[in-house]
């Protein structure tokens, strides 16, 4: 996906020259995180419209440096590590600067998102399963081949969660043979984290358990 087909510019870049007050009232009709500022064309960084709330009226943006966040996206940076800059910045609007800082306009989260819902990851029918291993003992070759030799498609495959000393990482793969899957990644010493129905191993540990049930009953 190329950014220039999502970069906006309804709404101007702000002058340090602005007053504190002008933008107050601005804000009541926006629902953005941050407003970017720039002089000349050049982007300066980004203020927090919580901090711009709490800045004197009569004074001008320019007055208010320190409070500058400076993060943005090249145009030519790919659509998915977008995703890193909003999350690492807790911004929801994101400045967009071309190779000569020049700047271009923003990207607002909610389109980015609403592109990866398009992927095949989430968009394609099929199953996510999430498994664990020691961080220093998994491996994404293996776990693709282990899917891949069952005549399964890999959708996607990314790390979900690290603790411990274990990595958790979730996988997107059409259902095509999920239970056979499930137990080699078994044997290869995965364990599997997510439920499926398709689990003949989950089936019969609850059958044991139903079974020991009864017999302490006796």
């Amino acid at each position: 996906m190329s950014l220039e087909n999502y970069i906006i510019n309804d709404f101007e870049i702000r002058n340090p020259e602005e007053k504190i007050r002008d933008l107050q009232k601005l804000l009541k009709d926006l629902n953005y995180t941050h407003i970017p500022m720039g002089k000349d064309g050049v982007y300066l960084g980004s203020f927090s419209i919580n901090d711009i709330r709490t800045f004197e009226a009569d004074k001008t943006l320019g007055e208010h440096p320190y409070a500058l966040e400076g993060f943005f996206v090249r145009n030519t940076v790919y659509w998915l590590e977008t995703l890193d800059v909003f999350a690492r910045n807790q911004t929801n609007i994101l400045p967009v600067l071309s190779l000569d800082n020049t700047y271009l306009g923003y990207l607002e989260l909610a389109d980015i998102i609403n592109h990866f819902n398009t992927t095949p990851f989430l968009n394609e029918p099929g199953g996510i399963i999430v498994i664990e291993k020691g961080s220093k003992d998994y491996s994404f070759s293996e776990i693709a081949q282990i899917i891949e030799s069952h005549n399964a498609v890999l959708f996607g495959l990314f790390i979900s969660e690290k603790t411990d000393g274990l990595t958790k990482i979730t996988a997107k793969l059409s259902s095509t043979g999920l239970n056979e899957i499930l137990q080699t990644l078994r044997r290869y010493g995965y364990t599997v984290i997510s439920e499926h129905q398709e689990d003949s191993f989950n089936q019969s540990m609850d059958d044991r358990s139903e079974y020991l049930d009864k017999y302490l009953k006796i």
